[in-house]
């Protein structure tokens, strides 16, 4: 606290001040929607719309938007404040965390140094499925195991074996298909190069009918 030419004293610019001024706005209804959109966004694994984003956090889509765009410009550095290394990006319809396009490099290479080379056994059969069925959905991968594939997903999305190809525009739904790399790592051209599987598989089982 000091004097001022009166002699009267002022709290402008003391910690005390800051605090009340900090706790204004995070007691602000849009910064609140804010951040518990923050946190939901950093643990889904797919794209969230404005309805699925209100519903989760129980309020009007109205009071959502607005918290979204004050999200985006917040991870932009928009008015001074400092750019994330991520972002927050409308695709298909939805609203998900990505990085940055100009920090990828660095992301892959932590990921690769600090994942094991050998994939577990869930990981090959689910890239399996991705390689002989892409474009497909991580739900129709996970209906063709019989199990929950999210994690195994996120492992070969880190491992650059696999990618997000596009969205389906009724369900807004990722689409995964292979890269380059299963390529390299197969020895092969493409993917027409891959052994036919229909013939080692009994009829109808877990939905490689007719594959070729």
């Amino acid at each position: 606290m000091r004097a001022d030419a009166t002699g009267a004293s002022s709290s402008v610019g003391t910690p005390g001040a800051r605090s009340e001024g900090a706790r204004t706005r995070e007691a602000d209804p849009t910064t609140v929607i804010a951040r518990q959109l923050e946190a939901l966004l950093m643990v889904a694994d797919e794209p969230q719309s404005l309805v699925d984003l209100a519903t989760a956090v129980g309020a009007p889509v109205a009071a959502v938007r607005p918290a979204i765009t004050a999200l985006v410009a917040d991870f932009d550095g928009v008015d001074g404040t400092v750019r994330r290394g991520f972002e927050l990006r409308e695709v298909g319809g939805g609203w998900r965390f990505y990085v940055r396009d100009e920090h990828d490099p660095v992301v892959r290479d932590f990921v690769l140094t600090q994942n094991p080379t050998k994939l577990s056994s869930a990981a090959l059969e689910t890239l399996a499925v991705i390689a002989y069925k892409q474009p497909i959905t991580r739900s129709s991968i996970a209906q063709i195991r019989a199990v929950n594939v999210d994690s195994v997903v996120r492992t070969l999305l880190g491992r650059g074996l696999i990618t997000e190809s596009s969205t389906d525009p009724e369900t807004g739904a990722i689409n995964y298909e292979t890269t380059g790399l299963l390529l390299t790592h197969l020895g092969i051209n493409s993917l027409d190069e891959l052994p036919l599987i229909s013939p080692l598989l009994s009829d109808g089982q877990g939905g490689f009918d007719n594959v070729a």
